[in-house]
């Protein structure tokens, strides 16, 4: 099962990103088709989630967005992508990564919830501007600080695995979140995925979204929401 067919368009439509274009099945810069795959042969939690085995994952776009309903696999996906590109093995697992001619430099993962420097403010007890602006600052100016100071540090060619960038982050704060993604794509060479809700993000012409409800396996009756007709409070 291929996944990574943008949403709504088929195989042939294209649509222009910054002198290249989007597409399913390559990122073109100028003349160079740059390709980047990951195959999932096998999963310990896909597999119960419905989808089709083995999946192939198209990574070629440099600013990939996975989005899908609560559930449907977005943040196991992207661990699953770190897990490949540190070349970590782990039971029930079984990949492929086919980076073709593109160049990376590890990967940084970073989770919004779990993440957050504000959850963590003892570690920063050394450097007391850090720990006072921690202790006065909102999740999402924290978050905002993030973009603007740490992922730019990050070496060049980093692939930046984001879940969630947009949690406390209002309307406008996620289009500036947007723009600060591409210009670490652009100026920084990095390569970011990350898993979100947020139309805002997936509705940029600038990003290659992979839609994951696309692909769950149709013919498994979803019962999640009980029996139709019956009350889904249990």
């Amino acid at each position: 099962m291929a996944i990574g067919t943008p949403s709504g368009r088929t195989n042939k439509e294209t649509r222009e990103v910054d002198g290249g274009s989007r597409r399913a099945g390559y990122y073109q810069c100028g003349t160079r088709h740059i390709t980047m795959y990951l195959k999932i042969l096998a999963h310990p939690i896909f597999v119960n989630l419905n989808y089709h085995m083995p999946m192939i994952v198209d990574l070629s776009h440099p600013l990939v967005l996975l989005k899908g309903e609560n559930g449907s696999g977005k943040s196991t996906l992207l661990h699953s992508i770190h897990l490949a590109l540190q070349g970590q093995q782990v039971d029930g697992y079984i990949y492929r990564l086919d980076k073709g001619k593109v160049e990376t430099a590890g990967s940084y993962m970073f989770d919004a919830e779990q993440h957050n420097p504000r959850m963590h403010r003892d570690m920063f007890q050394d450097n007391p501007a850090m720990y006072e602006f921690l202790s006065s600052a909102s999740h999402g100016q924290v978050m905002l600080s993030l973009f603007t100071q740490t992922f730019p540090q990050l070496p060049k060619g980093t692939v930046l695995l984001l879940d969630e960038p947009e949690m406390a982050l209002s309307p406008s704060n996620q289009r500036r979140i947007l723009k600060m993604m591409q210009e670490l794509v652009d100026q920084k060479g990095l390569r970011v995925i990350a898993a979100t809700h947020s139309e805002i993000l997936t509705g940029a012409k600038e990003t290659y979204v992979i839609n994951l409800d696309n692909h769950i396996n149709k013919n498994v009756v979803d019962t999640s929401l009980g029996v139709p007709g019956a009350s889904t409070l249990q």
